[in-house]
């Protein structure tokens, strides 16, 4: 059981959000995407959200500013979620401009708006659970997706819904959160999505 809880965060960590909000996007929108400009759009997120991220993981290790990759110590998180807010701001920059995809460019703006709260929580001590920020983050795109375009998502909402309590169980068992903690990472998370379906739903 210890081996499943702790699965649970690695296999469901946060860097892998925005690529399945992406994939998500893609794999219901009823809109016309060129398939080359979603392979594109996804390849480039790939390589700004996952794969750089892992590789300044390591750098940061290196030199001894972080201990893992779960960033346990609240004081470790600051500079790799500052980071992480440059990439974002990268993604939306150059990746996902309002002007091609709207739904993806405001999910980002969400996530961007969660980083910065989170790293403001992180200035002041406070270590709010990155894991559901994320998927949490996630969970409110997706049923903002199925609003949007008329489409039945209840697969994906209630798979979603287990993983929020799986990865809340995983987190608690390993004593990475308190529950305090991983409920305000779920509303740092869902909120910043939620207030910006004005701008695109």
């Amino acid at each position: 059981m210890n081996f499943i809880l702790k699965s649970i965060s690695y296999i469901f960590h946060p860097l892998l959000m925005p690529l399945l909000g992406v994939i998500f996007y893609f794999s219901k929108t009823p809109r016309y995407i060129p398939e080359p400009m979603m392979k594109a759009k996804v390849f480039s997120i790939t390589i700004l959200t996952i794969i750089l991220p892992i590789l300044l993981y390591y750098l940061l290790k290196t030199l001894n500013k972080v201990a893992t990759i779960h960033l346990e110590n609240v004081e470790e998180r600051r500079l790799p979620l500052f980071i992480n807010c440059i990439i974002t701001v990268l993604v939306i920059a150059r990746v996902l401009p309002i002007d091609e995809i709207p739904e993806l460019y405001f999910f980002f703006i969400g996530i961007l708006i969660s980083t910065i709260t989170c790293l403001a929580l992180a200035l002041v001590k406070f270590k709010a659970s990155i894991h559901m920020i994320a998927s949490a983050g996630f969970f409110m795109f997706a049923i903002a997706v199925a609003i949007h375009f008329k489409i039945n998502t209840n697969g994906t909402i209630a798979l979603m819904c287990i993983i929020l309590g799986a990865i809340a169980t995983s987190r608690l068992h390993l004593k990475a959160h308190t529950s305090v903690e991983l409920i305000t990472g779920f509303f740092v998370g869902l909120l910043p999505q939620l207030l910006l379906l004005n701008y695109w739903l």
